[in-house]
């Protein structure tokens, strides 16, 4: 498990950045200031729990138990939903794929409370 969470935050770490950079580069003449905005923060947020999915990892080797697997499990759905929704409505414009968002917010949050909890546990 923590290597499947070791290698997926570095997958995830590398599409994030280029993301941003594709973001940056080619987008940014095609896109609105607000779409722009949108994709930027699914890049930016696919990096921070990029480095969860790495901590996750960590907790898994340190740790065991499920909690990790809780976080890293949700670090992924919530890098799929959030991220993904918002790459989704930046490059389409359908302001409905918004709607998907919160739900890989709650998945965040919820591998962060898992990720808390696997330390406080042991």
């Amino acid at each position: 498990m923590e290597r499947t969470f070791l290698a997926l935050g570095a997958i995830s770490a590398a599409i994030s950045v280029a993301a941003g950079a594709f973001g940056a580069h080619a987008l940014k003449a095609r896109l609105s200031p607000d779409l722009l905005a949108v994709f930027e923060t699914g890049a930016r947020y696919e990096m921070y729990h990029a480095l969860g999915l790495v901590a996750a990892a960590w907790a898994a080797a340190r740790y065991g138990g499920a909690a990790p697997a809780w976080a890293g499990g949700l670090f992924v759905i919530g890098t799929l939903l959030f991220s993904g929704s918002l790459y989704a409505l930046a490059l389409t414009g359908v302001r409905a794929l918004g709607a998907v968002t919160p739900f890989g917010g709650v998945a965040f949050i919820a591998g962060w409370v898992a990720l808390a909890l696997s330390a406080l546990r042991r």
